[in-house]
């Protein structure tokens, strides 16, 4: 009887126990929440909960908040989050040369500077793209003028100079910011005056490279939706710049007065390449269509010719007597000069095959009838083409996808600018495609090379968001 009644005592002691355990858990979560709603009205963050709420996750609430605000081409459009905020947003994720490991792309028109620590810090610049600084250069001097830092970020700030000698060739290393890394773009142009174009987002950048001086940029669109650029094209004087965009748009710009002289909206596609006329300026689009304009004319569009894979590269001759148009299907076309007519059925003079795109072409400045083209990844082959006849005249293996070609007339070289494996600008001498030189200091690959009127230096622009400076 005495076991049963100590058993009995034993089992009401422990339920007494249980029951005050739960009553404290229960005043626990109670206070919890009480401290919960009466944080909610203030400023302050609240509390985070140790403990895991069964069920009770809010389906609103947004992991990515940070990766979703982050919009393309677009600056934002709302004020900026107080400092703690954008802190907290940031903290979560890791930011690696402009696309975050969420998934999410950089504005291109906010600057931002990545420090020793991995994150981003935000500067009033709207004008510029995002800055990648490089972890040492960190300004632990905190007394530094915001000035100082604004002028280091400007595009074609310059990031290292090299000595020059028999090995080196590299001149100077300079910033490009928001460089698209687009190997079917043409943002790259260097005019008669020596002045260099550089599409960089949504604006094109000016720079002397006599002077070697920034002159300022050039904003396609400042009061509506900022629009992405696929090409640019100087007019053979050096006085207009003509830029296609990704919304169809050709927009013709006065530099000197940095004005927009005239806004031709003909594509419905993407505008991959351009190329001038004396006064007749050709455009080639995504889906394949070539539009003919002469920018005197009151209705300026005088001539249509349709092939049926996209373009991505486009040049007259030096003559004015043939366009060469390069298709993504691997087929170079040859047109005549007779591009009058909207409703004519135009075909080309010769068509000549190659296994990949071709992107990268050019005329040959001193041989009538010649032209370069590069291939893709798949194929790497350096080729020389005779356009009367079609047929292939040379070809040079590279190993190596071929981003981007110019001739060199004045030193009768090839240029050409590549991707994997080394990222390399090569200098190829003429007619023998013998290499002379082997540039390299790009990190990734070079997606468009120009040159100076007097053919003494190269320009590169790679999607490592360099612009490095040769010396020829």
């Amino acid at each position: 009887m005495s076991n049963m009644r100590g058993m009995l005592s034993d089992y009401v002691r422990k339920r007494r126990s249980f029951k005050r355990q739960n009553d404290a858990h229960h005043v626990s979560y109670k206070r919890f929440r009480r401290r919960i709603i009466q944080r909610g009205g203030t400023e302050a963050p609240a509390a985070s909960t140790p403990l895991t709420t069964w069920r009770q996750c809010d389906p609103s609430f947004d992991f990515d908040t940070v990766c979703q605000r982050l919009d393309l081409d677009s600056p934002p459009r709302h004020p900026e989050p107080a400092e703690g905020v954008l802190q907290r947003n940031l903290e979560g994720t890791a930011w690696v040369e402009g696309v975050s490991c969420c998934g999410g792309v950089t504005p291109l028109n906010t600057q931002c500077t990545i420090s020793a620590k991995g994150k981003p810090v935000r500067e009033n610049s709207p004008e510029q793209g995002w800055v990648w600084r490089d972890a040492g250069q960190e300004h632990d001097n905190a007394q530094q003028s915001e000035s100082d830092i604004r002028t280091h970020n400007l595009p074609f700030a310059v990031l290292d100079k090299a000595a020059l000698n028999l090995k080196a060739k590299l001149v100077m290393k300079l910033a490009a910011p928001s460089l698209l890394d687009d190997y079917y773009t043409n943002l790259l142009d260097c005019s008669c005056n020596g002045v260099i174009a550089l599409a960089l987002g949504s604006s094109v950048y000016l720079w002397n490279s006599e002077t070697r001086s920034l002159m300022g940029h050039l904003d396609p669109s400042p009061q509506t939706e900022q629009q992405s650029i696929s090409s640019l094209c100087w007019s053979r004087d050096g006085r207009a710049l003509c830029i296609g965009t990704r919304q169809g748009e050709i927009q013709l710009w006065d530099v000197e007065q940095k004005q927009k002289m005239r806004c031709l909206i003909s594509h419905q596609s993407v505008v991959r390449a351009l190329s001038w006329k004396q006064q007749l300026l050709s455009s080639g689009s995504v889906l394949g269509n070539i539009h003919h304009f002469d920018i005197r004319a009151p209705t300026p569009l005088v001539g249509v010719a349709v092939q049926k894979q996209g373009i991505c590269s486009l040049q007259w001759s030096p003559g004015d007597d043939w366009l060469a148009s390069g298709s993504t299907d691997g087929l170079l076309h040859v047109w005549g000069s007779d591009i009058a007519g909207l409703t004519r059925s135009h075909q080309p003079i010769t068509t000549m095959k190659q296994p990949s795109a071709v992107k990268a072409m050019a005329w040959c400045p001193w041989l009538r009838k010649t032209i370069a083209t590069g291939g893709g990844w798949k194929d790497g082959e350096l080729r020389i083409w005779n356009t009367q006849t079609g047929t292939c005249v040379t070809s040079a293996n590279t190993n190596s996808q071929i981003c981007s070609l110019q001739w060199a007339e004045k030193k009768r070289y090839l240029v050409t600018g590549h991707g994997l494996p080394h990222h390399q600008v090569s200098v190829w001498e003429f007619p023998s495609l013998r290499p002379s030189y082997q540039l390299t200091g790009h990190s990734h690959r070079v997606l468009h090379v120009a040159l100076n009127p007097a053919n003494s230096h190269i320009f590169s622009a790679g999607a490592d968001q360099c612009f490095h400076i040769w010396d020829l």
